[in-house]
């Protein structure tokens, strides 16, 4: 039974909602280990194709469980590791999964709950949200969130808000890149189903190679490995049974067969 988290589900796709509102949704190790276990079942459930990330109550994420963090100073070197191995196998369980994962951010994000942005697929956010990354100011580091942030916003925009700790708005999270789009937060959700509609005209076996796609090439240097590791990706697409359903239906002017039928209240 789930403590910290709520699920819905709705036409193929499922809502993860952070429960904790009392605690603006902070990170505890419950929290984290349902969020984990969660992600990893949704990821392999091939009635659910798109997932949202969601926090009940005012906040999307205020960062750490302060209790725990105060806890956690006291506690022994392995026992601190894994504390934080956990938190590192949330973040890439999320990014890793092979579905598309959209999060819902309104109120504060801070710290860890801003890593769960960064490590989602897109983010759309409400103009009234605001974003730390205050680790610094409590003789910490944003270590295990850094290469989720890193990769969204870049190095130089690190730098700044790394090392001030200072909030920033929704307007600069949209012009850093950590977040997609921006609305008021009462559309939201009218937002978040313009974009699972979208998901929905993608082949599922399509978008988890283009969620792998993204992963193994937006660093890789350009090599004639990277040329070759590409064309031999997109010739097994154009082979495979969804690539050729795909071209099939785009000739015959027709829906694939993978696109839901909105007459079935798909």
């Amino acid at each position: 039974m789930l403590q910290t988290l709520e699920l819905a589900y709705g036409p193929q796709t499922a809502v993860v909602w952070m429960n904790r509102p009392q605690q603006r949704n902070a990170l505890d190790p419950r929290m984290i280990a349902e969020l984990t276990e969660v992600f990893s079942e949704l990821g392999q459930d091939d009635s659910v194709r798109a997932i949202v990330l969601a926090g009940q109550g005012k906040a999307f994420c205020a960062g750490a469980d302060l209790n725990h963090m105060r806890a956690s100073a006291q506690a022994e070197p392995a026992e601190n590791h894994a504390d934080a191995l956990a938190l590192a196998t949330l973040l890439q369980t999320i990014h890793a999964c092979p579905k598309p994962v959209v999060a819902r951010v309104h109120g504060p994000c801070m710290a860890g709950g801003l890593g769960l942005v960064a490590a989602c697929d897109i983010a759309v956010a409400a103009r009234e949200a605001q974003f730390a990354l205050t680790e610094t100011r409590l003789g910490l580091i944003p270590a295990m969130i850094s290469p989720y942030v890193l990769r969204a916003i870049g190095p130089r925009a690190a730098s700044r808000w790394f090392l001030t700790g200072e909030t920033f708005n929704a307007g600069e999270a949209w012009r850093i890149g950590l977040v997609h789009e921006l609305c008021e937060v009462d559309m939201l959700d009218a937002h978040i189903n313009a974009l699972l509609g979208s998901l929905m005209l993608g082949a599922p076996d399509a978008l988890a190679d283009c969620k792998r796609l993204i992963r193994d090439v937006a660093d890789a240097p350009l090599q004639p490995e990277l040329l070759e590791d590409t064309a031999a990706r997109l010739a097994a697409r154009r082979a495979s049974e969804s690539g050729r359903e795909g071209l099939a239906s785009f000739v015959e002017k027709r829906r694939p067969a993978w696109v839901p039928d909105l007459g079935e209240g798909g």
